[in-house]
């Protein structure tokens, strides 16, 4: 099997609308490097990456069920608005992080009334095809730590 390849890369992403979501690129901005196999980035745009080399310049689109998955309906949900104690203002489009049975989560506030605060866990981008612009900046062979620990150092 093949030594793991840490990828280093300049992308920018855009939805269906062209709209641009996310980018490496820009002043002040640095490339994303990442673990081949270590799923830290979304499986579709690690896939159309791999066997790419220093100077490959690619385009690539990801279905929600390779990218943030799709829109789960049970994660939206009306909490008490008394679950938010020592919030003063909520409005649509806050974020907090809550307490759940499987660790911290992020939640979105999507609505708001007298007596709930209706709130999604779905990730932003869940549901949505992603479009990816990317340049291969360098490639190199992970070391034996970074394997080890399944992220770069």
């Amino acid at each position: 099997m093949a030594q793991p390849r840490v990828v280093t890369i300049h992308y920018t992403l855009t939805n269906d609308q062209g709209e641009q979501l996310d980018s490496s690129r820009g002043e002040g901005r640095e490339p994303l490097s990442y673990l081949e196999g270590a799923q830290n980035i979304i499986s579709g745009l690690e896939g159309a990456l791999t066997e790419k080399a220093a100077g490959d310049q690619v385009k690539v689109s990801v279905e929600p069920a390779e990218g943030y998955g799709e829109v789960n309906e049970e994660l939206i949900q009306p909490v008490p608005r008394s679950a938010f104690e020592g919030v003063d203002t909520i409005e649509p489009g806050m974020q907090f992080q809550a307490q759940t049975p499987g660790g911290p989560q992020i939640v979105r506030v999507v609505e708001v009334a007298d007596e709930t605060v209706t709130i999604d866990a779905n990730h932003p981008l869940a549901g949505q095809t992603l479009h990816f612009d990317v340049e291969v900046v360098e490639t190199r062979d992970a070391t034996d730590e970074e394997q080890e620990h399944g992220h770069v150092h």
